[in-house]
């Protein structure tokens, strides 16, 4: 008897281990995510606990127009790798200015269009007050077949890939202002004014990497380090690294990317930036190549583009959308390789909308950059149909004692919030039942809680700022982009 009790013993122990192993983590609750006041946007799924009836929904950008062509002479059909963004009140633009005929099929070329004329290599500027009307400067600083009227700042090693960016770590000295990554391996840039640039140092700062392709770096302001994310080549497909630096010269070995259950596909560049309204995440806009897709038979162009949307929270773990987010369209210009190149930088052109560009027609006379729109914050959406349907946050702990919803519905549609403890619990005074109805389409929407007694009740978030909470939203033919809390 005492075998077979120590043998009961043993097969009950083997059968508790095998739970802890299979409901272990789906049991235990994680630490509460402590989001203070900060915006959070349902890019991931990092604070969604359970959805019924609620997908995360990819929301693509609108044209809004072509902004600038690549007509000049120093720039041409294969001008690429676009950089924007604001400084100042003014809006920056660099390029690479790039012209080779032998890409050109002269069967589709109209009667109006002229040959590009094959040149090196260079870097090219423009600027804009309002993102939309883009004027090429003459800056006098290099010579181009005979005249340095023209707007090229910088021409020779580095110029296929010069990718810049304002610098805004509060130590960086005026004269390192502007900083950008070029060539391949990559050197390291500096400009007091984001004109005139000159090396900082003869050796390349990162080299582990392929890099032919638009290699993008920033100043992380809440992890207070540099960043650089490049191109490199895993099991023959294109990808990215993330690599990181304090002072820029010096940077740790490059980390590849996760995507998670994503399947592998080429990356050509990735656009990536800290989002300016809520910079604790990564947004990234990969140009997604396709090499053995062809829609134009023209014996040239092989493969095919389009644009696709990812998000992170550390530069190396990316929660990806497989969905195309920038489509080539209707313009059978745009259905050929390497075009549909998102730029690298997001700007605000309006109070509620946002302004990306994309390269168009690459390879052809017609190339130009487009812009392309999105509501604020408005990447992607937790989205109910009619139907309805309900989304649950992790734990969080906020701060403030007001919240604000970017969301948008139907006019019939709605959202109702309830807040929880961390066993799903209504607290009360936050149940459903005591929500406001909330409809119509605001980007920065306050939600107002009934309050008993206004006397002694003014805020009625105060008595939970602090606390472990769920968030539980539910909608009806509602669109839900980013909530937040604050004072």
């Amino acid at each position: 008897m005492e075998t077979a009790a120590r043998t009961g013993s043993v097969q009950l122990f083997l059968l508790i281990c095998v739970f802890v192993v299979l409901l272990g983590p789906a049991a235990t609750a994680g630490e509460p995510i402590d989001i203070g006041s900060r915006r959070e946007l349902f890019v991931d799924d990092h604070l969604i606990d359970s959805m019924d009836g609620v997908r995360l929904l990819l929301n693509r950008p609108q044209p809004a127009g072509k902004v600038l062509a690549f007509d000049k002479p120093w720039e041409g059909n294969t001008s690429l790798y676009v950089t924007v963004f604001e400084d100042d009140g003014r809006y920056r633009m660099y390029y690479r200015g790039s012209a080779h005929p032998d890409y050109v099929v002269q069967s589709m070329v109209r009667p109006d269009e002229a040959i590009p004329k094959d040149h090196p290599q260079l870097t090219v500027y423009a600027e804009s007050q309002d993102g939309m009307t883009w004027t090429k400067p003459s800056l006098g600083l290099f010579e181009f077949e005979g005249s340095k009227q023209n707007n090229i700042l910088w021409m020779g090693e580095g110029a296929h890939n010069f990718a810049p960016f304002k610098d805004t770590n509060p130590d960086a000295p005026p004269s390192e202002r502007y900083k950008a990554l070029a060539g391949g391996p990559l050197l390291a840039l500096k400009s007091a004014d984001g004109i005139h640039w000159e090396r900082m140092q003869e050796e390349p700062v990162i080299s582990d990497g392929k890099f032919d392709s638009q290699n993008v770096a920033f100043w992380d302001e809440v992890r207070q380090h540099y960043v650089s994310v490049y191109r490199d080549f895993r099991y023959g497909v294109r990808t990215i690294k993330t690599a990181t630096s304090k002072n820029f010269i010096h940077w740790t070995p490059g980390e590849w990317a996760d995507y998670g259950d994503a399947p592998p596909e080429h990356m050509y560049t990735n656009a990536t930036v800290p989002y300016f309204r809520a910079p604790q995440l990564y947004l990234s806009f990969p140009k997604r190549l396709q090499p053995f897709r062809t829609k134009v038979n023209d014996g040239k162009n092989n493969g095919l583009s389009d644009g696709v949307f990812m998000s992170s929270r550390d530069g190396v773990h990316w929660y990806r959308f497989v969905e195309g987010f920038i489509r080539p369209g209707r313009d059978e210009r745009n259905w050929i390789h390497r075009t549909n190149a998102v730029s690298r930088g997001i700007i605000q052109t309006a109070p509620d909308e946002l302004s990306l560009y994309v390269a168009r027609h690459y390879t052809y006379p017609s190339a130009h950059i487009e812009r392309m729109t999105l509501r604020m914050d408005g990447f992607v959406s937790a989205n109910a149909g009619y139907p309805g349907g309900e989304l649950v946050t992790k734990p969080v702990i906020f701060s403030g004692d007001r919240m604000y919803l970017n969301y948008a519905t139907s006019g019939a549609g709605s959202i109702r919030i309830e807040f929880q403890n961390e066993k799903g619990q209504a607290l009360p005074g936050f149940s459903l039942e005591e929500s406001p109805v909330l409809y119509g389409d605001e980007i920065d929407g306050e939600v107002a809680w009934p309050r008993p007694d206004t006397r002694t009740d003014r805020a009625p978030l105060r008595r939970i700022s602090g606390q472990a909470v769920k968030i539980r939203f539910v909608m009806r033919d509602a669109d839900l982009y980013a909530f937040r809390f604050g004072e």
